[in-house]
């Protein structure tokens, strides 16, 4: 039966169905399987030509245990994507010689967050169902894990949900898609302050265990293991469409929190052959920094047209340096303290390992506006901010292995900086054409554990 560790190594192993509903560890780290399963390149070959639900249930049945049937399993993953947009849930279009993107924005909220929050919400519905127990959902977002949860999880039985964003720091589109859905289980709340600040506070409500028990607390944030193994799926959908396992692909991913590029290792240690896992950021380039000088020293958010990066602290990086650091518990929660006081150094070993799997780069402002206008121009392809910090980078690392770029958002989430960069304004899908006139439910948050606990207390009991 797989077991789930955590990455500083004092919290108790957990099944798949404790370490989903869970979240964050106890000791403050984050779970992760105890061993990877690994498939043979003839089960990669037999992916070739399966519809992406097909693939899903192969890549991800050896890490949930016994906590569904096949058949239940099957049904989940069935549900989860039947609202998607296109049939193959995540094509591949072609943008030049050898360079591919993988378009991860036909989901419900039109960002690649939905291909795992989709599924996340189905299989906690169904577990909590068998169970009869009821949870409370904190999320904090840089834009579209927000939406996603939201989407996901909106008029769930079980479950009630509050997603904390940064005020006036998410586009229109991705605020909107927070505050205009009207189920009584939905709460947004615009936080004073950045993301990390978001991300911090819900930390603080998970390391404070009288409330996360009083409230029956669950994370869905890419610290969820359930969300980082939904994401490993597209990966191998993707190389059996170029070719694998009988050719190597490189993927080039833009990132800030660093759980959808973290799906890509994953994926490349059950042995997809992956050559290169790229890391694109914004000026926001902690993550570049890092692996360019081994020093990992947040300096301030500057915000950007690509808000989904704008982010300093990457929580899913621990659970790459887990694995960099041998898979030693203490050394990570060494590290993690370092942090608190300002910034860790990472081991010239660490680092060596680390830069075996990851190249990094990092795209200006200027930069991504170029590129949105240059994609539109050479290949009539309109891309997102994130999505050209991407294309941009992976320029730098086309050579005769296949690229595939990620698309993480549809260019419409952010019509504002894709009309200034390209002069055109990409419009929503017929589906969510009325949400820019729904009215919008939201509360104005102070920065404060305290206030953000008693607010959470109080609509719980209603």
């Amino acid at each position: 039966m797989m077991r789930y560790i955590s990455t500083r190594g004092a919290a108790p192993s957990l099944t798949f169905g404790e370490a989903m509903m869970t979240g964050l560890a106890r000791d403050g780290g984050l779970y992760v399987p105890e061993t990877i399963p690994h498939i043979s390149p003839d089960q990669i070959a037999a992916l070739v030509g399966q519809s992406y639900e097909d693939i899903a249930f192969a890549v991800m049945r050896p890490y949930i245990g016994d906590l569904f049937t096949d058949a239940e399993f099957k049904g989940l993953i069935a549900k989860a994507y039947a609202g998607f947009g296109h049939m193959a849930r995540a094509p591949l279009k072609q943008l030049a010689p050898n360079h591919f993107l993988l378009e991860l924005f036909h989901g419900p909220t039109l960002a690649f967050k939905d291909f795992a929050m989709q599924l996340i919400g189905q299989m906690m519905q169904a577990a909590l169902a068998k169970s009869g127990e009821r949870i409370t959902i904190v999320g904090a977002t840089s834009g579209d894990t927000g939406s996603a949860a939201i989407e996901a999880f909106k008029g769930l039985a079980n479950v009630d949900v509050f997603i904390l964003f940064p005020h006036g720091r998410v586009s229109e589109v991705q605020r909107r898609q927070m505050t205009t859905p009207d189920a009584a289980n939905i709460h947004a709340l615009a936080i004073d302050g950045t993301f990390d600040d978001a991300q911090a506070r819900l930390k603080d409500m998970f390391n404070d265990f009288a409330f996360r028990d009083g409230v029956r607390l669950a994370g869905v944030n890419s610290i969820n293991w359930a969300r980082v193994l939904a994401q490993v799926v597209y990966y191998f959908s993707a190389a059996v469409s170029l070719g694998a396992p009988h050719r190597k692909v490189s993927f080039t991913v833009p990132t800030g929190n660093f759980g959808d590029i973290f799906a890509g290792y994953i994926a490349r240690q059950m042995g997809l052959p992956i050559e290169k896992l790229v890391i694109a950021t914004n000026q926001n380039d902690i993550l570049h920094r890092a692996l360019s000088t081994g020093d990992y020293r947040p300096d301030g958010v500057v915000p950007s047209i690509s808000p989904s990066m704008d982010i300093q602290v990457s929580s899913n990086f621990e659970r790459a340096l887990f694995d960099a650091y041998g898979r030693d518990g203490k050394a990570i929660a060494a590290l993690m303290d370092d942090l608190k006081a300002g910034a860790f150094h990472i081991s010239q070993g660490a680092l060596e390992t680390l830069r075996a799997t990851f190249a990094s780069g990092r795209c200006s402002e200027s930069e991504t506006q170029d590129t949105i206008r240059q994609t539109l121009n050479d290949s009539a392809e309109l891309l997102c901010p994130h999505s050209a910090v991407g294309v941009y980078v992976a320029q730098d690392h086309l050579g005769a292995t296949p690229m595939i770029t990620l698309a993480t958002a549809h260019p419409a989430k952010f019509p504002d900086a894709v009309e200034q960069a390209s002069g055109l304004r990409p419009a929503l899908p017929p589906r969510m054409a009325d949400m820019m006139t729904k009215p919008e439910r939201v509360t104005r948050v102070p920065n404060d554990l305290a206030a953000l606990q008693a607010l959470v207390r109080e609509r719980i009991a209603r």
